[in-house]
Parts: structure tokens; sequence; C-alpha cells
């Protein structure tokens, strides 16, 4: 018997209880901003006014880069704008070019582009829960185990996962859930498939040294979703995951990664054990086999970025990342959340929508723009400004931040509770 239109279901559920807040943004033109021109962090508005951003997930400024502008301009003239075909039928020369500078960031992986992360998880995810990857066999079928703060393109598929094994959730801060998901699968004498985030997008680390051990004692298997972490730490710009894994893919670990964040590009990667691996992924996997590649001058950006992280420029800009991260820290009395964490991402928790909104307001007066945030992206009734750092804010931008901070009264850096049920 098919369900009622009207039955409740996970996405109904977050539809009624998701306020009115990010439609207010929009209205009063505190988020949606349309950028007509930039200049490394300063932003024209298609109003005519300016203002700082704190929005760009380009944390190195890459996406800027007179190397990569140039790269985009060489390639329209030998190219055209796009090359339409999936990989397997027709491909630019920049594509296996890229594939093996990213080899030589990732030594000892093999990668894969796509040209998304979302489409690396929609391509490879069905294909590790099958036991479909040489590298990587399933005994007794999967149990997958979902990170409650895992990122959304991961928790949307939750109904394509059911279709090969059972589907939980965990928390991956907690080493009690941990144990008790691995042990789950066990005792049903399924493989445990872990997913997580390497890098949260609004907040923390994940521990993935130790989830990546705990999941190879109980047989089983890491999947990470790194696309905030790439590019900001680590050798060559390896990553946050791929560093804490001690600059090698252990065995049972799966590592999706982004070219459109730190890296400067656009796009996205995976790295598996062997080129087996990736041949069964160019045949199977549905992005890859019935959608088109990366457009071809992101394609050539993407390689003169790859280039850049194989050089010492790419240390010059983690340091003033990093020199910045820790400005904004001394200048908020490290209230942000993720204060002292080794991510780019700060953030400003409010105990209401209300309190969030006003904020917004203030900083849109003082001409600062970032990410407002309110349920489903973070717990129902509370909000928060997530603010990108990146190598290329001055200090004087990281002081006007703090100095609207501080007149807009309370605020804090408590542990969001998870907003995805």
């Amino acid at each position: 018997m098919s369900a009622s239109p009207t039955s409740q279901n996970w996405l109904t559920t977050r539809r009624d209880r998701t306020s009115s807040a990010l439609d207010r943004c929009f209205a009063e033109g505190l988020t949606g901003h349309t950028v007509v021109s930039r200049d490394r962090k300063r932003v024209t508005l298609q109003d005519g006014t300016t203002a700082t951003e704190f929005v760009s997930c380009s944390y190195l400024g890459l996406e800027s880069h007179p190397a990569l502008s140039q790269a985009v301009v060489e390639a329209v003239g030998r190219f055209g704008v796009h090359l339409s075909s999936s990989r397997n039928r027709m491909r630019p020369s920049y594509l296996p070019e890229l594939e093996e500078l990213l080899g030589r960031v990732y030594p000892g992986a093999t990668p894969c582009v796509f040209t998304s992360t979302s489409n690396v998880h929609l391509g490879v995810l069905p294909l590790l829960a099958s036991g479909s990857l040489p590298s990587y066999p399933v005994q007794g079928g999967p149990h997958l185990f979902v990170d409650r703060t895992a990122h959304a393109s991961m928790q949307v598929l939750r109904g394509i996962f059911e279709q090969f094994g059972p589907v939980d959730r965990f928390r991956s801060d907690d080493p009690a859930s941990v144990e008790e998901s691995l042990r789950r699968a066990a005792g049903a004498g399924r493989t445990p498939v872990l997913l997580v985030d390497g890098v949260g997008s609004m907040d923390g680390l994940v521990p993935v040294q130790d989830l990546a051990r705990r999941t190879a004692s109980a047989g089983g298997y890491l999947y990470v979703d790194d696309a905030h972490g790439i590019s900001i730490d680590g050798a060559a710009g390896c990553g946050y995951a791929f560093d804490a894994l001690g600059g090698k893919l252990p065995y049972n670990v799966v590592l999706a990664g982004s070219l459109s964040k730190g890296f400067g590009g656009s796009g996205g990667f995976l790295l598996v054990a062997s080129g087996e691996d990736v041949a069964v992924v160019r045949k199977l996997a549905n992005p890859l086999v019935f959608g088109h590649s990366v457009m071809v001058p992101m394609m050539a950006a993407n390689v003169a970025a790859a280039r850049i992280h194989l050089s010492p420029e790419i240390t010059e800009l983690q340091r003033a990342l990093w020199a910045n991260a820790a400005r904004l820290d001394g200048l908020t009395g490290g209230k942000l959340s993720n204060a002292g964490l080794r991510t780019p991402v700060r953030g400003a928790v409010f105990g209401s929508e209300e309190e969030g909104l006003r904020t917004v307001r203030r900083f849109k007066e003082r001409g600062v723009i970032m990410l407002p945030a309110f349920y489903p992206t973070v717990a129902q009734g509370r909000s928060l400004l997530r603010f990108a750092l990146s190598a290329l804010h001055s200090e004087e931008d990281l002081t006007l931040l703090a100095d609207t901070l501080e007149e807009s009264g309370h605020y804090g850096s408590g542990q969001e509770p998870d907003a995805r049920d």
C-alpha cells in the first residue's frame, strides 16, 4: 500500500520545523548576495555597495590566483568553454594531467576526478556498499553508519544505502557510540562502514585517525568527506584528513575531497587504494558513466592549482591562513566556535533566531557579509553566523568582524546539537 501524500517523512518533518528566518534574510538582502566584482576579500554588490566577505570557502585565496586565471584564458582559446562528453568517451588533456598531479599530492593513493564531491558520494558509496571495489571486500553484507554531523550530501543518500543493508546513525565524537555501532555490525556478521566528514562544514574536526584504527580492528571501512579540509593543511596541501592519517591512505579508508574550496578550482575527487578500484568506478559510477566531466576552463584551473600545491607557495598560503585564524581567535577572546582548532571555519552561536537576525543586520550595516544559518543547518530555534576565513583577509578585516560581534552583545561557541533528524 503506497504512503499517503501527506504522511510524515524526514523531508516533511524538516519542512514543518523550518521557520521563515532564512526567507527574511533573503528578503532583507542579508544573504543570497549578487556580486558584480571583487578585489581580494572586498566585493561590490549589485546594489552598488561594497562589503568584506567571509562567505567564500576558497580558504587560501587560490580562486583569484593569476596562474589559475591565465590557465582558464588559455583553455578557452584551445577548447572553447566545454567538451560536452562523459570522461569515458572524450576528455580534455587536462584530466589525466590533473589526476597525475593529484597522485603526487597523495602518494600511494589512486585519484579519480568527479564534477563535485556530492557526485563522488553518489557514484562511489553504492559501489563500496555492494562490495564492488576490489580493495574493499564486504563480508556478510554492509552495515552503514552515518555520522550525525556528516554533510547533507551523504545524509540524503540513506535511502539508497538501504538497498544494500541496514543504515543507522552514530556520533563520531562519542567513543561509546562508535564501539556500539561496530559491535552491532559484528553481531550480525556484517561489515561496518562508517561515513564521516573530516573538517566539519559548520563545527569541529572528526578524529579520523582513531576511527580508521577502530574500523580496521572490526574488519570495516571508513569513508571520509574532507571537502573543507583539502589544501588547508599538510604536505603539498593534502588536507586535514590525509595528514591526520599519517600522509598515507590506510587500506580500509576511502577519501573524498573537493577541488572547489581550498583547492581553488572546481569539482571533486576520490582517493582509493588501487587502479583496479578506479577502473570499476569509471565503469559503474553513475555520475561518471552518464554525466559530463568538469568544464574545460575549470579543469585547466585545477591543473594550475595542483601545480601550486606542489610548490613552496602552498606552505606560505597555509601559514597566512592559520595566522589569520589565530588573530581572530585572539580578537574574539576564543568565544567563536572552533576557536583554536585547525579549521578555517568560525561561528558565532546565538540562542534564538531573532538574535542572529539582528546581528546579521548589524554586520550588513558595517559592510560585512557572512553565512547566516538556521534550522535545519543548526538546532531548531537557534542561529549561527558562519565566518569562512582566508589567507587573503587583512588585519583590518578581522578587526572589523570582531568589533561588530562585540557590539552585538551575547554570543557563544556552544556545541550545536544535531539538526539533521
